[in-house]
């Protein structure tokens, strides 16, 4: 009991919570966030998500989302370090961290992207989650201005959270 205090109450756990994309500093931080559940999965990571790892620079983490955008899909930390032309040993501390999964590139779906501030009614009413009359009233209360964001425009057209879920990825600001 006391032991799951110190945890909750140590200063890492506080900065994670506070900066989503806290970059660590060393890799006792990261094997620490490890042992408290953080992990980053390799094929889908953000350059962000790379650059939360010590020791990598801003080029090799775009490099590494750039490869996984093109489809290469890194199987174990061996493939990460050939990718990066290191030695294994000097990235294997990200191990603790970083998870491979497959992904199915036949089986993915890709998002529409729709610009909520742009599109028509009809194009609006193409996302799944969203019907004629939804997609009039996007576009009836964007004369007030454009969204800035999801949020807002969950508060303008007072949409359940559930809505706003299947939203997210069908619609850009």
């Amino acid at each position: 009991m006391f032991k799951n205090f110190l945890n909750r109450a140590h200063p890492l756990r506080r900065s994670l919570q506070q900066e989503p994309y806290y970059r660590f500093r060393s890799f006792a931080e990261l094997d620490l966030a490890a042992s408290w559940g953080l992990r980053i999965e390799a094929n889908t990571a953000s350059i962000d998500d790379w650059l939360r790892l010590p020791g990598i620079s801003i080029h090799q983490a775009r490099s590494l989302y750039q490869l996984t955008q093109s489809g290469l899909s890194f199987n174990c930390i061996e493939d990460v370090a050939a990718a990066l032309s290191l030695p294994v040993q000097q990235i294997s501390p990200w191990q603790s961290v970083l998870q491979f999964c497959y992904y199915d590139l036949d089986l993915r779906l890709e998002a529409i992207a729709i610009d909520a501030n742009q599109a028509t009614a009809d194009e609006l009413a193409t996302i799944p989650a969203v019907d004629i009359f939804l997609a009039r009233a996007m576009v009836h209360y964007r004369q007030t201005g454009p969204y800035k964001d999801l949020a807002d425009l969950q508060k303008r057209l007072r949409l359940t959270t559930a809505v706003a879920v299947e939203l997210l990825h069908y619609l850009r600001f």
